[in-house]
């Protein structure tokens, strides 16, 4: 598999650390509110990653941290916590919130076919292996303590800036917005490993540490949570690409100080989702969700679609033209591939050619795109329509579109397969101008209660009420 490795900025052969093996870390959600429509793009593209590497052989062990802990509104740690404020803002408790919205987050992730991680940690759990963690990086001399604070000293390392060209100079304060600067730091990009000086009165969640009653920075969570279940050694980390700096810059600067050595090799980034205003955000008020697309009538698996259809390193704009134009190209597709006969056994010779376009596409810096393309080369394909079944559900283990299900509902509904067949054959008789026939079909569903339309998308039915 090649995929393209934001750590050096080309694409590479993926070879993981133990053969056959792929420890997987994914940045998960900040609890405090609903995940928007952007966001979960990138959940999207990560959970085909997981399961394309599942799909071409690999063990796959997936983790994923909830933040609900020590998220500030700025990534330079500053600003408000975003934690504190969602439960100000909603009148509960900061674990009534985290508990409310981490569950909203994966019936959402359900909706769209997301499957749930093999690990989830929330934040909160791991307070002990923060503390370690800052510990032994106080002992190595990669952390200083100043103003109650502990600090992670940048000026210790070789690289800092790993992702890219970026240097102090063309940094304010060390981060990507202009914000009140911590004069407690020794050098403009240190970060916050522990905060004992918590710029809020309220603030529910602090515990016990060595430097006094505090809570965790927001970058030392993944770092220790991947090592609690990952081991050592991270094959992949994933996350949107607005975490590469200084998120994921500052999880390598401490893990690997931690450490001793190199500690992930392959970073996944996710481009951003788009709309007329620009990228996505919470910020802005009113954002788009899954629950707000459902009550204007799409299909969750429709934005899933939408995504696929692009790139995961192209920036992807939304817009309800677009929704359409992916829900239309869906209904066909649904529709095209239930009228395949389940009859007989699959051709696996004659099935090779259309599982290596679909492996050429996925392996190939997981395009989607193309993978879509080897559904339809199958639906056009030579082949029986069995080999077709199969093979677009072996696709769909990756795609997770439920392209068979109206096929599973004929299986598991016999009177719906009746009256599928039923309207074939009367479609066939009507382009026969076998009106005699065609008109006996009509009365029969008739008697069955079946309402038939035909309309420009073609023929749909359902039951009288």
């Amino acid at each position: 598999m090649i995929l393209y490795n934001s750590l050096g900025q080309t694409k590479q052969e993926f070879i993981p650390h133990t053969a056959g093996k792929v420890n997987m870390y994914t940045c998960g959600p900040t609890v405090y509110h609903y995940a928007h429509i952007g966001n979960l793009r990138t959940y999207i593209m990560e959970d085909v990653l997981e399961k394309y590497l599942r799909f071409a052989g690999y063990d796959v062990k997936r983790v994923m941290n909830i933040t609900d802990v020590g998220h500030l509104s700025s990534d330079a740690d500053t600003g408000e916590d975003k934690m504190l404020k969602g439960a100000k803002r909603e009148h509960k408790t900061v674990m009534e919130i985290a508990k409310f919205y981490t569950d909203a987050f994966f019936e959402d992730c359900k909706k769209l076919n997301i499957k749930r991680p093999d690990v989830v940690e929330p934040a909160t759990n791991c307070i002990d292996e923060f503390i370690h963690m800052v510990s032994v990086l106080l002992e190595k001399g990669y952390a200083y303590i100043a103003g109650g604070n502990v600090y992670f000293d940048t000026s210790k390392l070789e690289n800092y800036y790993v992702f890219g060209n970026m240097n102090e100079d063309d940094l304010a304060v060390g981060v990507r917005d202009s914000v009140e600067e911590d004069n407690n730091k020794r050098n403009k990009a240190d970060f916050v490993l522990w905060f004992t000086k918590s710029k809020f009165d309220s603030q529910e969640l602090k515990w016990e540490s060595p430097w006094g009653v505090g809570y965790p920075g927001w970058h030392i969570e993944c770092s220790a949570i991947s090592c609690k279940h990952n081991g050592e050694y991270l094959d992949i980390h994933c996350g949107g690409i607005d975490n590469a700096f200084p998120h994921h810059t500052n999880e390598i600067a401490q893990s690997e100080a931690y450490l001793g050595h190199k500690w992930c090799k392959y970073w996944f980034h996710v481009l951003h989702l788009n709309d007329a205003r620009g990228k996505m955000s919470k910020s802005k008020g009113d954002f788009l969700t899954v629950s707000l697309l459902e009550s204007k009538g799409y299909n969750p698996l429709v934005y899933r679609l939408f995504c696929l259809q692009s790139h995961y390193r192209k920036p992807l704009t939304f817009s309800y033209d677009s929704l359409d134009n992916a829900a239309i190209a869906y209904d066909k597709l649904i529709k095209k591939i239930s009228t395949l006969s389940p009859d007989g056994e699959p051709d696996m010779e004659a099935a090779k050619p259309y599982l290596n376009e679909f492996n050429d596409a996925l392996g190939n810096d997981l395009n989607t795109s193309l993978g879509l393309t080897a559904v339809y080369s199958v639906l056009k394909g030579n082949i029986s329509d069995a080999t077709k079944l199969y093979l677009i559900g072996e696709f769909d283990k990756v795609l997770s579109l439920d392209l068979t299900k109206a096929q599973e509902n004929k299986s598991e509904n016999p009177v719906n397969e009746e009256v599928e067949s039923l309207i074939a054959q009367r479609t066939e008789a009507r382009k026969n101008k076998d009106w005699a026939t065609a008109d006996a079909i009509r009365d029969k569903l008739k008697e069955m209660k079946v309402v038939v339309e035909d309309t420009k998308d073609g023929i749909k039915w359902h039951f009288e009420n």
